[in-house]
């Protein structure tokens, strides 16, 4: 079986991992990691020998039957949370047992800060280095997109201010969190009518030491979900570099934000 994938520059960078689909949902689907007061999304149990090596297709998920709400794009849900959105049609769809995070640097057991589920990537292998030397290359997303539940958050305003922090410095500045850079909070409204806080923020000056290092940025949407949760939709990716996604794409994305179900799960 293939080991996990892990898409960062180094143990810090971003990272994605194939779990099976049955491991996760018998844990449960969420775990916690206490980290700065907030309770954070922990994908569950890390893969094993046992996990599923399943490839991603241009849509995994067969099952799914919501349309897209913009002509030509590829719509993600979550059915736990009732959460579904678009991506543009050069994203590539993860299957539904699919976790994104980041981890600390230097964490032996690489505990995740933060975690998305349901998850597209741009450009999967936009970077690959083997920056540890152990013949093994590891491949770095232009960008990621994803939803998650954030309980034990306060507020929307509260998820929005500190999730995007977190994923830029978790997959971008670590150990420096003076590099990251945050934007004044939002209120949004998706083109459904779905209300929330919109937040933003981005990395200053990241030394390019490593073949895949760049300065990042990321945006959240948080929200309610149908049973009153509060919910999040993230992007995060890449800055400065050739073929950055548009802030405009962005926003266009995050209007596609939607509730299209009641909750199937915590």
């Amino acid at each position: 079986m293939p080991p996990p994938t892990h898409g960062g520059r180094n143990r810090t960078g971003i990272v994605a991992v194939i779990a099976a689909a049955a491991v996760v949902l018998a844990a449960g689907v969420t775990g916690f990691l206490v980290l700065g007061g907030h309770k954070h999304d922990e994908p569950g149990p890390k893969p094993t020998n046992t996990a599923s090596s399943s490839q991603s297709s241009a849509n995994p998920r067969s099952s799914d039957t919501q349309a897209a709400t913009i002509k030509g794009w590829k719509v993600l849900t979550n059915p736990e949370q009732g959460i579904a959105f678009d991506v543009p049609p050069q994203w590539e769809i993860q299957s539904a047992s699919w976790v994104s995070y980041v981890s600390k640097q230097g964490d032996p057991n690489d505990n995740p800060l933060i975690a998305i589920r349901n998850v597209a990537m741009l450009q999967k292998k936009w970077c690959s280095s083997d920056d540890d030397r152990d013949g093994t290359l590891e491949n770095t997303p232009l960008a990621q997109v994803g939803t998650r539940g954030n309980n034990g958050y306060k507020s929307t305003q509260d998820i929005a201010g500190s999730d995007p922090e977190t994923w830029v410095y978790g997959g971008y500045t670590q150990p420096d969190k003076k590099k990251v850079k945050s934007s004044t909070l939002e209120a949004f409204t998706t083109s459904s009518g779905l209300k929330g806080t919109l937040g933003t923020a981005w990395s200053v000056g990241v030394p390019k030491s490593k073949k895949c290092d760049s300065d990042g940025k990321a945006w959240t949407f948080g929200f309610k979900n149908s049973a009153g949760d509060l919910v999040s939709w993230s992007f995060f990716g890449a800055k400065g570099v050739s073929g950055e996604v548009p802030d405009a794409t962005i926003r266009k994305i995050a209007t596609t934000v939607r509730l299209y179900k009641a909750p199937s799960g915590s």
